[in-house]
């Protein structure tokens, strides 16, 4: 084994599993690994189909072999072509690509009813008059079998009354189809499950062809079969369901038999992950879209500076495993953090200015200093900032009066301005409301580039920006979404925890005019403040940009 399988096989039972298939030939043998990725174009996909996405098409890749894209359309009540091209873009960004093998399980609407007709020729399925009311109370329990008049229909009653549903002869929830397998089985997926239902809508590719449509249980092992799927990888939700996939598969004339793998779907705290909840909080105003850079969704977290390769990265620290678990979001920060911190440019951002006015400093001079762009990248080069007689600094980056540990400016103290010069802070002045518009200094002229050739010790830096050489900037800075890890737990109403602070708007930010003309995406930390991103609403004339993250790392820290 090569190193990279050797550690694989030691942290991914898939991998293990689908290495023993390979090994014992059968079913496998000539044949290579073929997953796919089967997402309902109901909505956008979230972090947790990210983990989905890369189990899939990754393990393909891992094998030499090929992964399907394949949009799983058989309930027509949901579906929108929004998602589905969104749901495109979202793969093809994380950096996976199915080539030409894309399809939609509308496609074998038709040769899923035959094998429905072949079913019931074989006496393993029956249309049922119960009502979806009716079938709950003769459900059973774990001691007393579920039940069905209709059970015992003959066989060519059965298939004139699925033809003539086929024929939209009768209403919704009149008739259904369900496969005839063990009433009294202690799995109560296997009780007799309906495989078919009819449903009077335009399907959003087949229009009014079909007034019939088969359930998810039924369609998807059919849709992998004609693949020709190998492994079909889903989530352990689906574990209870494995042993009808492989009912249908083993009762239909299939042309191949997958085998189904589960592993645990990925739950982060502080946030919620039904699509049923992320639309409500779309359509009832509490984000600013699907693409909100709050919400976990991919296209919001492309959109709030998120990388491909920390996504990926992520997915590929988490592990796959068999029991379902919560990860804490500082962990997929820390993993943004990580590539960002290796991969990001540097340029100097004041978010709440305030000028800083060196006194004795020519007032019709102006310098120049060449600064790395990175300095783990010296491939990046550099760029060129300007310095001057004002410059603006942080509000927060000057007190009036000393306090223990405060290392920046109040009267008396010595400062160094990041790669320009070391300054003395001598005063301020404040407005008629006490609030302070200016600080004062002094530079020291022999400390070009922020050095003390005397060696004296100056413990404090601040960014700053030069005030005759700037441009303006929308900032938006991000918190959680919620401020309870588990917002959707139990009996909780998820909306009540909503955090009033998740979004804070600064206005009037100065930022370095090396960033004119930049375009997305492009990341860049902000010295100080965090690893920030050009937002889509920002244009040549207004700039705007998003706290990704920040600097303080919160899990290394823990």
């Amino acid at each position: 084994m090569m190193a990279e399988e050797l550690e694989l096989s030691a942290g991914n039972f898939i991998y293990d599993f689908i290495k023993e298939d390979i090994a014992e030939g059968g079913m496998y043998e000539g044949k290579e690994v073929h997953t796919r990725f089967p997402p309902e174009p109901n909505g956008y996909l979230h972090i947790g189909h990210a983990k989905a996405i890369c189990i899939d098409f990754g393990m393909a890749e891992k094998f030499g072999g090929k992964c399907n894209l394949r949009m799983d359309d058989t309930n027509p009540t949901k579906e929108d072509v929004e998602y589905i091209d969104a749901i495109k873009e979202d793969i093809q960004w994380l950096g996976f690509d199915w080539e030409n093998r894309f399809y939609f399980a509308s496609e074998y609407f038709e040769q899923m009813y035959e094998y429905a007709v072949e079913l019931i020729k074989k006496g393993l399925a029956y249309v049922c008059e119960l009502t979806p009311e009716q079938m709950r109370e003769n459900r059973g329990d774990l001691t007393t079998p579920a039940k069905s008049p209709f059970r015992d229909r003959p066989i060519e009653e059965s298939l004139d009354l699925f033809e003539r549903m086929k024929n939209g002869e009768f209403e919704e929830g009149k008739m259904t189809l369900r496969a005839k397998i063990d009433l009294a089985s202690g799995n109560f997926n296997m009780r007799d499950p309906v495989i078919y239902r009819i449903n009077k809508i335009s399907h959003h590719r087949t229009g009014n062809k079909w007034c019939i449509y088969p359930m998810y249980d039924f369609a998807h092992p059919i849709e992998d079969a004609i693949e020709g799927i190998t492994h079909s990888l889903c989530t352990l939700e689906f574990e209870a369901h494995r042993p009808l996939y492989d009912w249908v598969i083993d009762n239909i004339s299939s042309p191949c038999k997958p085998r189904q793998i589960e592993f645990a779907r990925l739950g982060i705290n502080n946030t919620v992950m039904s699509k049923r909840k992320l639309r409500q909080l779309v359509e009832d105003g509490y984000v600013n879209g699907w693409d909100d850079p709050r919400m976990p969704t991919l296209c919001g977290l492309r959109r709030r500076g998120y990388t491909p390769a920390s996504i990926r990265n992520f997915c590929e620290k988490i592990g796959v495993s068999k029991t379902n678990s919560v990860v804490e979001y500082s962990f997929l920060e820390h993993c943004l953090r990580d590539d960002l911190n290796e991969n990001a440019k540097r340029v100097m951002c004041v978010i709440n200015p305030v000028k800083l006015v060196i006194t004795n400093y020519p007032e019709d001079k102006t310098e120049t200093f060449e600064v790395e762009n990175n300095p783990r990248k010296p491939e990046d080069g550099t760029r060129t900032i300007t310095f001057s007689r004002e410059v603006f600094i942080e509000a927060e980056d000057f007190l009036e009066e000393k306090v223990k540990g405060y290392n920046r400016f109040y009267p008396g103290n010595e400062v160094r301005l990041k790669s320009a010069y070391i300054v003395k802070c001598t005063g301020c002045k404040k407005d008629e409301n006490g609030k302070v518009v200016e600080v004062y200094a002094e530079y020291d002229p022999e400390t070009r580039g922020g050095d003390t050739p005397d060696g004296r010790k100056v413990r404090g830096t601040v960014h700053w920006v030069d005030a005759a050489n700037y441009l303006d900037a929308e900032v938006r800075l991000y918190e959680n979404l919620f401020t309870d890890p588990e917002p959707d737990v139990g009996d909780k109403n998820f909306l009540d925890y909503i955090n009033p602070t998740s979004l804070t708007v600064l206005k009037n930010c100065k930022i370095e005019k090396s960033v004119e003309g930049a375009k997305r995406p492009m990341n860049y930390q902000f010295m100080r403040l965090g690893y920030f991103c050009l937002d889509n609403d920002s244009t040549a004339d207004k700039l705007v940009f998003n706290r990704s993250v920040s600097l303080k790392d919160g899990f290394k820290k823990k």
